[in-house]
């Protein structure tokens, strides 16, 4: 076991701390405020090479490691999650998806654009009636000739506005997840309509909507994978998308640490800074060890990825400790403040709200609960 980081790895991750602090930190506020993060920000993130990591340089990618890619959402949940929520989106259910699914054509023709920022994706699974129950979703896709007719709704879908393509899961044949077959949709097409989903609690940045449509025709070989193998293509997606959410919520809860060590230091009550007394440090050590643990537990999914292991489990496991971690690291944080953090001059309301939704997408804690509880007894709970 080796937890040293490569040259290439502390590069990467330099780079990433350098871009959050300069193009995100500053604006993270007011894009919350705004509801709304400045759309230049994604040409930015595709010029450095955030949403081409682990894709292979020959389709536009910046290659590099699992752990790279998790230093960097790292460094971006940090900053601003509503930022990092584009790129484990677009890169992480993706892009990535395509270049483990695609054919040669997709693969040409989606990830250069992807990995540029050019084009940005989205992953449209969840529906108004199934969240956690993926597999019995209602979205239709009927055959016609070498075409799709695609009917449905999809809600809660990151980047829905912003995106040029959306990976799109529809049902195609039986009941249950093996009738399930995976589309690559351009959101230009007739009959696709996006609605922004606006007044949420956080990640108030970010573009999240609700998908319509209205008899899509897209060609077969729009397909992504085969014929009802959508629901392999999506779990494969999300076995990884929890690690990244994970990395994420490092971050949440490293800018948690920070701001709650630096306003322990400056203020003062009872003659003396608050970072002297001992419950406040108590706070303060809570949130620290939350950090180291759940960075730990997201390096040993990359590492599973890297060495060929299985990993859905660790990412599981992962996901739900960090999610977990990142709210209790709010909360503590804002305990530290008093009331100056139930305003937003401040930055740990802000936390608070955007952890919060960790616990709730790409599988809620009591789902990874279930998903553990079934890894070590075999059976499945409901």
């Amino acid at each position: 076991m080796d937890l040293e980081l490569s040259g290439e790895q502390t590069a990467v991750r330099a780079l990433a701390a350098s871009f959050t602090d300069r193009e995100i930190v500053p604006h993270a506020a007011a894009w919350d405020r705004a509801e709304s993060v400045d759309r230049a920000i994604v040409g930015k993130l595709g010029g450095l090479g955030f949403l081409g990591l682990t894709i292979p340089e020959e389709y536009g990618g910046s290659g590099g490691d699992h752990l790279a890619y998790c230093l960097v959402l790292e460094e971006l949940g940090r900053g601003d999650s509503a930022v990092r929520g584009i790129v484990s989106v677009s890169l992480g259910l993706v892009a990535k998806s395509v270049n483990a699914f695609g054919s040669e054509e997709q693969k040409r023709h989606w990830l250069p654009r992807l990995t540029s920022g050019a084009a940005l994706g989205c992953f449209a699974l969840t529906e108004p009636g199934t969240g956690s129950d993926a597999a019995n979703l209602t979205t239709r896709a009927v055959r016609e000739g070498e075409h799709w007719l695609l009917s449905g709704t999809k809600t809660f879908i990151t980047n829905g506005t912003w995106a040029d393509v959306a990976l799109v899961f529809a049902r195609t044949g039986e009941s249950g997840h093996r009738g399930i077959t995976a589309f690559l949709v351009p959101t230009e097409l007739p009959g696709f309509t996006r609605t922004e989903i606006h007044g949420k609690l956080g990640l108030r940045g970010q573009a999240t909507a609700e998908l319509s449509f209205d008899r899509v025709r897209v060609p077969d070989s729009a397909r992504l994978g085969e014929i009802g193998k959508g629901f392999t293509v999506a779990m494969a997606a999300l076995a990884k998308g929890r690690m990244s959410v994970a990395a994420g919520c490092v971050g949440i809860a490293r800018a948690c640490l920070d701001a709650a060590v630096r306003y322990a230091g400056e203020r003062e009550q009872f003659g003396a800074p608050i970072a002297s007394h001992q419950l406040v440090q108590q706070l303060l050590a809570g949130i620290a060890v939350d950090v180291e643990a759940a960075r730990l537990l997201t390096w040993k999914v990359a590492d599973h990825i890297e060495r060929g292991l299985p990993f859905a489990t660790e990412s599981s496991v992962a996901k739900l400790f960090a999610s977990e971690a990142a709210v209790r690291a709010a909360n503590n944080a804002l305990q530290v403040f008093g009331g100056y953090g139930f305003i937003d001059e401040y930055p740990v309301g802000k936390y608070l709200r955007d952890a919060r939704v960790m616990t709730l997408y790409e599988g809620t804690s009591q789902i990874h609960q279930l998903l553990i509880g079934r890894a070590l007894t075999g059976v499945s709970a409901f």
